[in-house]
């Protein structure tokens, strides 16, 4: 297991001095990021070969949102990995060992220059260090939208503050664009990711609506392609 402290900055929290969600996104990238430095094998052989690792699914469960000042520990860890994907937990507590956030996600390995998967061998998985599951709901993979009918909403450009060091959108991003087109008074309990196509600068993100009794889901396309889905409870 792999943890950093952090704070709930003003920067991180709303009017009603509560954290956001988009910056609970960002530090827990961060964690897993920062992870890989703590397991030499695994981020020597990406190195040597031109990868990274791209997040392919996640989803985070909001147990207690923390207040402004409020002190925390964000915990990442892996629980299992195959030779295209790893699958981690990360997690968000108080100074009492008590849950905030809960999450799990499926990270892809893919080579940098051709965007595709790339298999990690047998014995530089083995060097990974690996944890127990945290005891969580874990839902399906896959995001199944409603029948109902989308609603088209006002495209998002992608701009230079979107962009990380893989040169697209960061996850987090995507994120803070899908929650603005959220009600006001709609408080989400659960967020389940599905990342499809990434965008990169100089597209344009059209974005579609819609819910049943299940949640809001929110659908970000490139061109007629699918990009990202959210799904809101």
């Amino acid at each position: 297991m792999y943890s950093i402290d952090i704070k709930a900055y003003p920067s991180a929290c709303d009017e009603r001095g509560e954290m956001k969600l988009y910056r609970v996104m960002q530090v827990m990238q961060d964690c897993s990021e920062l992870w890989l430095k703590s397991e030499p094998g695994f981020l020597g052989y990406f190195k040597e070969n031109g990868m990274t690792q791209l997040l392919a699914y996640r989803q985070l469960d909001i147990v207690r949102v923390p207040k402004y000042g409020e002190d925390l520990r964000v915990t990442t860890s892996v629980y299992e990995v195959n030779p295209l994907f790893g699958y981690r937990n990360t997690c968000i507590y108080d100074p009492e060992g008590n849950a905030c956030y809960k999450s799990w996600s499926i990270g892809a390995f893919v080579n940098r220059s051709t965007g595709r998967l790339q298999k990690v061998p047998q014995e530089v998985l083995e060097t990974v260090k690996m944890d127990k599951a945290v005891e969580m709901e874990y839902t399906e993979r896959r995001i199944v939208l409603p029948h109902e009918e989308l609603q088209e909403m006002t495209p998002f450009d992608v701009m230079h503050n979107d962009i990380d060091y893989n040169k697209h959108v960061n996850n987090a991003e995507y994120l803070r664009m899908a929650l603005s087109l959220l009600p006001e008074d709609f408080t989400p309990q659960r967020v389940r990711i599905e990342y499809k196509i990434a965008a990169k600068m100089g597209d344009t993100l059209m974005p579609k609506m819609t819910h049943d009794e299940t949640g809001i889901y929110v659908v970000f396309y490139l061109g007629t392609h699918i990009s990202t889905i959210f799904q809101f409870t």
